[in-house]
Parts: structure tokens; C-alpha cells; sequence
């Protein structure tokens, strides 16, 4: 765990591709002067140019809104390409058959483009390809003899970094945009869980969406008329209405329906004998990795889940995991079999977790078929009869887990690798029932990363491994006690503000865990979100001392980031999403490497919660 690096797969750069218009081409294509009988019925057509309302009217793949830098008024759109993703942000608009138009804004940054396209005649861009202050960007263009809507746009380019748009307009005759359609009627509730809940509604002639009120706030928009909203408190009442939209705008809201959100499962995912805010450790259990070995007896009671580091595969896809215990002649202090199966008595008596912790740096875990998803039940459930244990850690790093090319839906994943390893996790799950402890610690790579970047993308080429812990996350979230990602030995990550996050303060850790607490696009996709986690889920993984791994902060930094979190104080630049008192707590590589710290790590979490 410690020596793994996360690596950022980046696509190759790909040149911008322009499209000129020359004056030759203006004049071939019709787009003449306007006449001053054309101006005077113009309008500005497009909806929330200046971005007043942040994104009304918008559709962006990866855009939100600032208050600076900004042309004029108080808000200018702010959106981040990615290696897979221009951040394009559209609108269509109504407008008249065979009529001119011009299409204008001020944009800042490297590459950015504003167009048109559907006009039935000629599409048109314009870019400014480097505008370190606002510049004005304009086109014009003529529609087709049958043309009633088309979508105006603003991008950037692959990898480029982000840019702004402000007081975008189109100029022209407006189109015949009818009437907005009715409130829908018949909402109505139907599953309510603890942390969900369905909708649904009549259809509305005439609309083409509808948006998703919760507590009087946007929650979303669909196509259907049904919906779950996602995400939400324990044993909390919320109200929701919906409204229809089509081209011509939204309608009122409809009547207001209300529920409360059920009360979280006592047995669910084996976390409810866990303190409110637990301490999670690493035991080096089959080496000593320069720390020296610690014994099971001796690891003091602060520590609340106590990970076997590790069990490791004969090989690679054999499914077959073993767990070896430290022998002498690396471990001289090493205590008896019957010694150590005592000290996990006695450690559980005193209401502590032992779990297994399967992969780490070096055991890479691929279950390809159904024959090794089997074996690794087998072998995985011998391990935890043998030495009495209270479930399963998945600690799997480096090649062990990848996304075909074609499994593009964290919802639905196609995957040998993820489908046999959900499988054999459900499997034990089902075996050992609810009080069967489940906990995972994925790399960032394979986690937040997935905000940007999923598999090998739409074009290809980029790193399988990209967020690829997030299907088994999705699919075993009912069942999962503690996701702890290792919020070291990481590149940086792009967190939701649209910036990236490095390593080595409180703001790793803030902007990561917030992306866990608070959900997020994956690859940018608004229409495909990871859930969030609940917060007793989530514990923040950080390395106990300089020599456990790249990423160690300061007692006072791990506080920062636990005062943010849970408080809202101390946040430094990072503006959270949310305020989340029940986080579960603290996770470290490792309880040996904080003992060889003289215990600062434990000292510091006894002492911020006790």
C-alpha cells in the first residue's frame, strides 16, 4: 500500500480544428449587412447570457458559475475541459427560417470557442486562441428556409485548462416559442429508503423535461416521469414538487408532496457496534516492512478496526488467497498462531474489528472467471473461519482491477474482473450475514479520479484502471461498512470545484472526502452520478508518518481537514458541499509505522474526539 503511486493517464493532445470564414465565403453564403427595418425587430434571444442564474437555460458537460473574474454584472461561466471532454455548454434557441442572426460574447482563455450549429445553412465558430482578459468573440450566420431552433455553444479544448464566457448574446428575429406547458399533476412518493427516495408523476403534453424541487431547491432534471432522489438524511422529512419545461420555459410547480426518509438500518453493513468515530489500522500481520512487527496483544485499544495486512493470490488470476503470518526470521518477536488467534479474542471482546485485508501493493487480485470468483470465496471465507475474524477489506491497487473498453456505465458494469469480484463479495456478504464487516481502500486513481476520466474513455486511450473501483463501490454500497481511500502516494486530482488538489495539506483531504459525501458526474457526464456515500461510511485515509508514504500531514493539517469536514471551520479555499458530523473517522498505513512514531497518529485522533 505504501509504495503505490496513483498515475495520471493523460490522452494524447489533439489540435484544434477551426473553421474560417473568409469574407468571400460571408458573402457567398448570403450573410449580407442586416437592414435597418431587420435590426429594429431584433431581440437578444439567448436565456441567461450573463449567467445571472448560474446555469438556467444551459446544458454544460463540465461548467459552473463564478462571481470572478467577470465581464459585467456578478456571474460568468467557469468550465474545465478534461482529456476526454471540450466543457462544452449549450442552448437552443427558437429562431425564424431564412433570417440573419449574430452570435456574440466575451470569453477569457486559452482555446475558447463560440458557435452555432443546426442553422441550416452553414455552422459557424469563432475562437479566440488565447485571451488572457476578456475579448469580444462574433459571428453571424443566415437560416435555412425551414429552420425554428438552433443551439448556440461555448467550449474549450481537450486538456487546456479552463476557461470563461460572459454576456453571451444572438441577435435576431425570435422565434415562434409557444406557450410553456402545465404544472404536471399526480406526484406522488413511491420506495422511500433511508437514504432515497422514488417519484413519480402524470405526463404533461408539450414538454420535453422536467425538473426536480427538493426543499424548495433544484435537485435536478429528466426526461420521464420518474425519478429517485438520491443522497438524502436518515429519519428526515423533505418535500418535493416538479415542474414541466419545454423551448418556451418552465411551468409553476406543482402541488408539493412530502416524506421522511427511513431510519438507517441497526444491522446494515456491519457498522453498528462501531463507535461513532472510529480509528482504522493497518497491522503489517505478514511482514515488517522496516517498522518492526508489532503483536496483535500489543496494539493499544484506540484502534477500533484492525486490518490483516496482508492475504495475497498464488498467482495473479488464480482466485486462491493466502494469508502467511510474519515468519521469525523477519519478525524475531513474532507471537504463536495460538497466541494471535487469542489476541483477536480478546481484542473483539473489547468491541474492536479484525478484518483481512486481500491485495495491497504487492498481491495483485484478478478474478477473470467464475472458477476463481469461487475459489476466492472459498479461500477468503477459510481465512476468516480460521482465525475467527469479523469480515473483509478490498485493497486492491496496481492491475488488479480495469475496465474493458466497452464498459462505459458504473451502473452496469461488463467487466469480468468487477462483475466476479461484486459476485464473490455479495457471496460472503450472504454467508456471514449482517454482521459481516466490509470495508474498502481504494487509490484516488481508482475513485475521484473517476470525475474526470473513466476507463479508457469515448475516444480511447486513456489508463482502464481510471475509476474503476467505483462500479464495485455503486454496486456494494448497501452492504459496505467503511470506504477509506488512501488519500496518499497520489498524483494530483481534479476535486468539484473544477481545480486540482495536491497532497501534503488539509485540503487534499477536504476536497477529496467531499467528493465521496457529496457525489459527482463521473467522466463528467451529469447524467451518470456516483451517489453519495453516507458519512458514518467514509473515513479519511492518511499516512501515519513520513516514512508510511508520500502524502503525511501534520496533526494540526489531519484537524484542518476533520474541523471542515464536520464543523465547517478551517476549510482554507476549498468551499465544501456540506457539513457532516457523523464521518466516521481516520483510517492509516499503518498501526506498525505509528508505533515507530511514538503513537502521534492515535494520540492525535484520541485526543480531537475524545
Amino acid at each position: 500500500m505504501e509504495r503505490a503511486r496513483a498515475e495520471h493517464a493523460r490522452p494524447l493532445a489533439r489540435r484544434p480544428l477551426v473553421t474560417l470564414l473568409t469574407a468571400a465565403a460571408l458573402a457567398a453564403s448570403g450573410l449580407t449587412a442586416l437592414t435597418s427595418a431587420a435590426r429594429a425587430a431584433d431581440a437578444d434571444l439567448a436565456r441567461n447570457g450573463g449567467f445571472e442564474s448560474a446555469l438556467d437555460g444551459w446544458t454544460c458537460t463540465a461548467g459552473t458559475t463564478v462571481t470572478s473574474p467577470v465581464h459585467s454584472g456578478t456571474a460568468a461561466l467557469k468550465a474545465t475541459p478534461a482529456g476526454a471532454d471540450n466543457a462544452r455548454c449549450s442552448q437552443t434557441v427558437s429562431v425564424k427560417p431564412d433570417s440573419q442572426y449574430t452570435l456574440s460574447g466575451y470569453v477569457r482563455g486559452t482555446y475558447v470557442y463560440l458557435g452555432a450549429s443546426g442553422t441550416g445553412t452553414t455552422d459557424v465558430s469563432t475562437w479566440a486562441q488565447s485571451a488572457p482578459d476578456w475579448q469580444q468573440l462574433t459571428t453571424t450566420f443566415r437560416t435555412g428556409p425551414s429552420t425554428s431552433k438552433v443551439t448556440i455553444y461555448t467550449h474549450g479544448w481537450y486538456g487546456t485548462g479552463a476557461y470563461h464566457a460572459d454576456d453571451i448574446s444572438l441577435t435576431g428575429p425570435g422565434g415562434e416559442t409557444g406557450q410553456p406547458p402545465a404544472a404536471p399533476g399526480g406526484l406522488r412518493t413511491g420506495s422511500v429508503t433511508s437514504s432515497s427516495v422514488a417519484l413519480s408523476w402524470s405526463p404533461v403534453p408539450g414538454a420535453t423535461g422536467y425538473a426536480v424541487y427538493r426543499d424548495g431547491a433544484r435537485a435536478g432534471t429528466v426526461t420521464g416521469t420518474s425519478t429517485t432522489v438520491s443522497g438524502l438524511t436518515p429519519s428526515t422529512a423533505y418535500s418535493f414538487q416538479v415542474t414541466a419545461v419545454n423551448d418556451a420555459g418552465e411551468s409553476a410547480r406543482s402541488a408539493t408532496v412530502t416524506a421522511t426518509t427511513a431510519q438507517r438500518p441497526d444491522d446494515g453493513g456491519g457498522s453498528s457496534d462501531l463507535p461513532a468515530h472510529a480509528l482504522v489500522g493497518y497491522l503489517h500481520a505478514s511482514f515488517a516492512n522496516g517498522s518492526g512487527y508489532t503483536r496483535m496483544a500489543d496494539v493499544p485499544d484506540s484502534w477500533d478496526v484492525i486490518d490483516l495486512a496482508f492475504g495475497e493470490p498464488t498467482s495473479v488470476t488464480s482466485g486462491d488467497i493466502r494469508f502467511e503470518r510474519c515468519p521469525v526470521a523477519e519478525c524475531p518477536n513474532v507471537e504463536s498462531d495460538a497466541e494471535f488467534k487469542a489476541a483477536i479474542k480478546a481484542k473483539q471482546a473489547a468491541g474492536k474489528k479484525v478484518l483481512i485485508s486481500i491485495g495491497g501493493q504487492n498481491g495483485q487480485v484478478q478474478l477473470t472467471t467464475t472458477a476463481a470468483r469461487d475459489t476466492f470465496v472459498s479461500s477468503v471465507s477459510a481465512i476468516i473461519d480460521e482465525y475467527g475474524l469479523d469480515g473483509l477489506d478490498i485493497d486492491f491497487e496496481g492491475h488488479s482491477l480495469s475496465l474493458n473498453a466497452d464498459d462505459t456505465d458504473f451502473k452496469n458494469p461488463k467487466t469480468p474482473v468487477i462483475v466476479n469480484l461484486i459476485s464473490a463479495v455479495k457471496t460472503l456478504k450472504a454467508k456471514y450475514g449482517d454482521g459481516f464487516v466490509l470495508t474498502m481502500a481504494p487509490e484516488t486513481f481508482f475513485v475521484q479520479l473517476g470525475y474526470q476520466y473513466y476507463g479508457t474513455g469515448k475516444w480511447g486511450g486513456q489508463d482502464p484502471r481510471a475509476g474503476a473501483y467505483l462500479p464495485v463501490i455503486h454496486a456494494l454500497r448497501d452492504d459496505l461498512t467503511l470506504l477509506h481511500v488512501q488519500d496518499y502516494n497520489s498524483g494530483s486530482i481534479m476535486g468539484l470545484d473544477n481545480q486540482y488538489h495536491s497532497m501534503g495539506g488539509a485540503d487534499f483531504h477536504i476536497a477529496m472526502t467531499d467528493m465521496l459525501l457529496t457525489g459527482f458526474p463521473v467522466a463528467g457526464d451529469a447524467n451518470n452520478v456516483f451517489p453519495p456515500l453516507r458519512p458514518d461510511q467514509v473515513a479519511i485515509g492518511m499516512p501515519a508518518s513520513t516514512q508510511a508514504g508520500n502524502g503525511h500531514v501534520s496533526s494540526a493539517e489531519a484537524n484542518k481537514a476533520l474541523n471542515c469536514l464536520t464543523k465547517k471551520t478551517d476549510c482554507g479555499s476549498y468551499a465544501t458541499h456540506g457539513t457532516w458530523p457523523d464521518l466516521r473517522g481516520l483510517m492509516t498505513w499503518s498501526i506498525n509505522w505509528d508505533r515507530y512514531a511514538n503513537w502521534e497518529f492515535q494520540k492525535n485522533f484520541d485526543a480531537y474526539f475524545g
